[in-house]
């Protein structure tokens, strides 16, 4: 979501950081070109002036020009400024000490992802925190709200109230806050109507069910895509309704990022959590600090490990780990993390999670490298014997033929394969002889991503992956 702004961010440090020294001109310079690209990116100009204003002051400070290391000193107050903007230290979760049924209210326009949004906050209380949860959807108005909340809850395998037609929005509450009660659930999730505009029925509606249920938690589920137009709706709930909280749909779309750096500041409450992807599972809890990271290209390292840790079997990674210490790395190996590779976001979201890894991203973009390359490479060996995957000598011209046709792609893309996996193979000798595994892959519990691919955070970090650019199905 934050490419534009955190390369234009980029490029303005890069220039304070070649610098051996500053003064106060070049500081308000590089403070004017901030300015620019966090309007460009559709911040809230009362956010943007803020922020100028306190980087400014502090940027010009004597410790800061007198610094050894100006630029970086720059970056880090920007860096404190983001998170500030953000809404500070810490991770701002629910509030989840009450007395049971716990009542979170979900509340937005329509269109803004409020159901589906509801199935994810379910499935994330069930599964992080251990709480029995039950969804119930007070949308009458939108035709097959209720059976889509219904299908959702199937899927995340959280209980959902029976719908009961011509029941209005205050009665479904009544009747949910009953059945939580009943059924001894922990958390009782409220789905409410959306409409396509802040109207007065909307907002009537709203405060007598909150009026009903005594809510812990109101919720404003904005999508982040909308812009300046997430803002203004921002507001206008928050004028209406005691928000406790605002979870940011859509985070991982191409938009400009505004709508995240100015919610804070335009509520005044926190975004709790970010929505990260269609699938059920992508909802993250927001981190000022990890997402400041992000903007100014320093990674997100944590969220990399907790990736990881979600995605990669425990099993595999220690069986991995095991045969690595003692330098062997075979093709079933390299497919194994390139499907871990594939099921963690690609390697465009691991670039960009990792700190310095920038240039990285675009050398990935210009080579062609997305995702289907991963794809392509895991088609080519599967497309091998076990004997030939076990044992890649064994492929000669005849079976790289066979191989290329049974894929679907090139004799020379095989090649590629085969050549990448032999620099990761030497890499995994290097290893032994340094001593084994201590320390070195400890970031993925010692067999995963950062020791199979060196390019990528593992030994010889600093490089591209081997094989870039050129892997196979990747243009020249």
């Amino acid at each position: 979501m934050f490419d534009n702004l955190s390369d234009r961010l980029g490029n303005v440090f890069d220039r304070l950081r070649g610098r051996g020294a500053l003064n106060e001109e070049e500081v308000r310079e590089a403070m004017r070109e901030v300015r620019v690209a966090l309007l460009e990116a559709d911040v809230a100009l009362p956010v943007v002036r803020r922020f100028i204003d306190a980087v400014t002051e502090k940027a010009i400070g004597a410790e800061v020009l007198k610094s050894v290391t100006p630029g970086q000193q720059v970056v880090k107050i920007v860096n404190d400024e983001l998170v500030e903007m953000l809404g500070g230290e810490g991770v701002e979760g629910l509030n989840l000490d009450a007395r049971p049924p716990v009542v979170i209210m979900m509340v937005g326009l329509q269109g803004s992802g409020k159901t589906t949004t509801t199935a994810k906050l379910g499935k994330f209380l069930k599964e992080r925190h251990g709480k029995k949860a039950l969804m119930a959807s007070l949308d009458v108005n939108r035709p097959a709200a209720q059976e889509q909340l219904a299908v959702l809850g199937e899927q995340v395998s959280v209980a959902t109230l029976p719908i009961v037609q011509g029941q209005q929005p205050v009665d479904i509450a009544r009747r949910a806050m009953e059945a939580a009660k009943l059924q001894s659930a922990d958390v009782l999730l409220l789905d409410t109507a959306g409409r396509l505009h802040v109207d007065e029925a909307l907002m009537a509606e709203m405060k007598a069910v909150a009026g009903i249920s005594s809510p812990n938690e109101v919720l404003l589920v904005v999508d982040s895509l909308t812009g300046q137009d997430a803002v203004n709706v921002a507001r206008s709930f928050t004028e209406e309704v005691p928000l406790t909280g605002v979870v940011l749909t859509r985070m991982d779309g191409d938009a400009r990022g505004g709508a995240a750096l100015s919610m804070r500041h335009v509520t005044g409450k926190p975004i709790k959590f970010a929505g990260t992807g269609e699938k059920l599972d992508a909802l993250e809890a927001f981190d000022p600090k990890r997402v400041a990271g992000r903007i100014l290209g320093m990674g997100d390292v944590v969220s990399l490990v907790e990736k990881a840790a979600a995605t990669i079997k425990e099993e595999d990674a220690e069986a991995l780990a095991k045969r690595m210490a003692k330098g062997q790395f075979d093709l079933n190996d390299l497919r194994m993390q390139l499907r871990q590779m594939q099921s963690m976001g690609g390697l465009g979201m691991l670039a960009g999670m990792l700190p310095g890894m920038k240039k990285a991203k675009a050398a990935l973009s210009q080579s062609g490298a997305d995702d289907k390359v991963l794809v392509h490479m895991d088609a080519i060996i599967g497309s091998m014997t076990p004997k030939e995957r076990a044992n890649p000598a064994l492929l000669n011209a005849k079976r790289k033929k066979r191989v290329a046709a049974g894929s679907g792609l090139q004799v020379q893309d095989v090649n590629k394969l085969l050549k990448m996996h032999q620099e990761m193979s030497r890499a995994m000798k290097q290893i032994k002889k340094m001593g084994g595994l201590k320390g070195l892959g400890a970031l993925f519990g010692g067999g995963g991503l950062g020791a199979a691919m060196p390019g990528l955070g593992g030994p010889g970090a600093g490089g591209m992956p081997p094989g870039l650019p050129g892997l196979p199905g990747s243009k020249k």
